[in-house]
Parts: C-alpha cells; sequence; structure tokens
C-alpha cells in the first residue's frame, strides 16, 4: 500500500490524477469522486485542452500529426485524464470533432493515401490500425459512432491474435505496440451497449498474444524485449503519454481495466514495476516521447511522476487484492 506521503503528493496535483487516486487507491465516495471529476473540464489541464481546440473543431489544425497536439492526441489525453463523456464541455469539444474534423490524405510515412482515406469525417478513422485504435478508443469513450473502424480493426487481426501497421507492407507477425492500441480500443468499445460477441472475441485472443510473451519477452526464444524492432520503443521503461508505443505498465493497466483474473504470466511484469518503485515510495518517469505536448504537465524525465506512480499503484493493487482472495 501507497504510505501517507505518496497519496498526499498525489492528491497535491490536478484534478485529473485527483479523482483517479481518490476512487482507485483510497476508496472515496462516489460522491465526492464525481465532484472531483466534473473539475477535469473546468480547472487545470483539462480545461486548458478544451480552451485549446479551434473554431474548425481541431486542436493544432489537424486530426492527426506528429507532433502530438493533434484532435487524435488531446482526445487521447482527455480520455486519459476522465473526461465525463456526458458533461456539457465534452459533448459540445467532441460534437465539433463529429460535424468538422476531417482525415488529409497523407499517411505516418508520408505516402499520399487520399483514396483510401482522405476526407473521411473524424470518428471514421483512417488506415493504420495504430491510428485507429487510439481514434476507436476515444471515439468510443466519447460515445461516438465508430463503426467503420471496429469492422476494420476486426478483419484486419493476424493469425498470431495480435496487429501490426506493417501487415499491408507484408509483415504477418504482430506488434506490441499496435496491439495495445487495438485492445485499447476494443476494450472501449465493449463497455459500451453497442458491443457484439465478435468483438470481445478479437480482443480476447489480442490479449493471449501479450500473455503468452509474459508481456515483454519473445516467443521464439523467451528473451526480454527491451525494445522494438525499430528501436524508437523501450517496453521496459514507462511513459506518460504513451501515444503508439507499448510498456509493461500500459499492457499492465489494460489488463486491470479489462478485469483479467491475476496469473503467472504476469507475475515477472508486476517483479518489474516493483522493481522500479524508489525509496520515497514513487515512480519516476523514465521516458518522455518526442513531440510537442499541447498542455505542460510539469513532469520531467528522471523525476518522480505522478502518473507512473499512480497507474502502477493501482496495478499493483489490482495484482495483491486477487492474491488475499
Amino acid at each position: 500500500m501507497p504510505n501517507d506521503s505518496v497519496i498526499a503528493w498525489l492528491l497535491d496535483s490536478d484534478p485529473s490524477i485527483r479523482w483517479q487516486v481518490m476512487r482507485d487507491l483510497i476508496g472515496a465516495p462516489a460522491q465526492e469522486v464525481a465532484a472531483e471529476r466534473a473539475k477535469v473540464a473546468t480547472e487545470g489541464w483539462g480545461a486548458r485542452l478544451l480552451a485549446l481546440q479551434g473554431a474548425d473543431g481541431s486542436w493544432a489544425g489537424t486530426a492527426w500529426n506528429h507532433g502530438w497536439d493533434s484532435t487524435m492526441h488531446v482526445l487521447s489525453l482527455l480520455r486519459e485524464f476522465g473526461l465525463d463523456p456526458a458533461s456539457n464541455e465534452a459533448r459540445r469539444a467532441v460534437g465539433l470533432v463529429h460535424d468538422h474534423v476531417r482525415w488529409m490524405g497523407w499517411d505516418w510515412d508520408g505516402a499520399w493515401r487520399g483514396r483510401d482515406f482522405a476526407g473521411n469525417p473524424f470518428f471514421a478513422g483512417e488506415v493504420e490500425p495504430c491510428i485507429n485504435g487510439q481514434v476507436g478508443a476515444s471515439g468510443a469513450y466519447f460515445g461516438q459512432d465508430i463503426q467503420r473502424i471496429m469492422d476494420r480493426l476486426l478483419a484486419e487481426q493476424l493469425p498470431d491474435g495480435g496487429w501490426n501497421c506493417e501487415a499491408e507492407r507484408g509483415s504477418t507477425r504482430s506488434s506490441f505496440n499496435t496491439t495495445i492500441c487495438v485492445l485499447e480500443a476494443l476494450l472501449e468499445y465493449e463497455l459500451t451497449d453497442r458491443n457484439t460477441p465478435e468483438v470481445t472475441e478479437a480482443r480476447l485472443r489480442g490479449q493471449e498474444y501479450l500473455l503468452e510473451r509474459r508481456l515483454f519477452r519473445r516467443r521464439s526464444t523467451g528473451e526480454v524485449i527491451e525494445r522494438d524492432r525499430e528501436g524508437s520503443t523501450a517496453f521496459t521503461r514507462f511513459a506518460f503519454p504513451t501515444w503508439w508505443h507499448y510498456d509493461v505498465l500500459r499492457g499492465l493497466e489494460y489488463l486491470r481495466r479489462a478485469g483479467v483474473s491475476p496469473d503467472e504470466r504476469m507475475a515477472e511484469a508486476i517483479d518489474l514495476i516493483e522493481s522500479k518503485r524508489d525509496g520515497d515510495g514513487r515512480w519516476l518517469l523514465e521516458v518522455q516521447y518526442s513531440g510537442t505536448m499541447p498542455v505542460e504537465m510539469h513532469e520531467a524525465e528522471g523525476r518522480p511522476s505522478r502518473w507512473i506512480t499512480l497507474r502502477a499503484l493501482r496495478v499493483l493493487d489490482w495484482w495483491y487484492s486477487s492474491q488475499d482472495r
């Protein structure tokens, strides 16, 4: 359990962190949690993000960009912050995105693919499953119609159970990075009243992709995967925001939210989480991926991170609570 000083440090923060600490770590009454959550729309980081939305409904003038301050990235942050989808502020902001934001025809690698998705409404998605996963997660969370995205993701699942943005270029093996983005979208969709058995089946198959690899080992050799194939993602070092990057903590957070019963395949990953707790009971921000953060959260690489600490503590609570049953 976290000590009182860690809880006090976490609570001395933004409403987006405080309400989650109250709900997940200290068991505050639901009415108090809801009151704190409501502040995400009107105070601090959430309110600042909402204020940055353009008259055209977008952030940074685009559906997606390399700079991490686009419409997709801001909606992902607002979902992580827990902005209440039923709030007037969320409904207005997401409504503007729905009505006005469209995809351009350029893919992430600079290739023109206008024939595939240029002009698509934002929540219809584009072609890359890692991007569609992030759009789909936010769309489902905010109550939008993401059926086109879901249909495409279900059709793109690979035989090993996961997904890979490189599949259209010939890859037959899944990617941790792409798979976690898609799994989060499927889970958010599953939590809506529009879920189907096909979505659940695909999610469970994708989930097994992670578990069969103990969340960070190669299935073929059993060796620990420190980084992805391109070297751009650190699997055993923790980031926030993660954007499209996988890490062990993100994988465990997904399993916790999905209500998976902990088993021995997760034990090594839990040990990794435990090993990173510092002498004060906190966790550091180990990776800060490049890009322009649309709002300053006053976290720095190599320094104690409230986001990483919150996520690690609730994963450990989920794990050890299961051991007590």
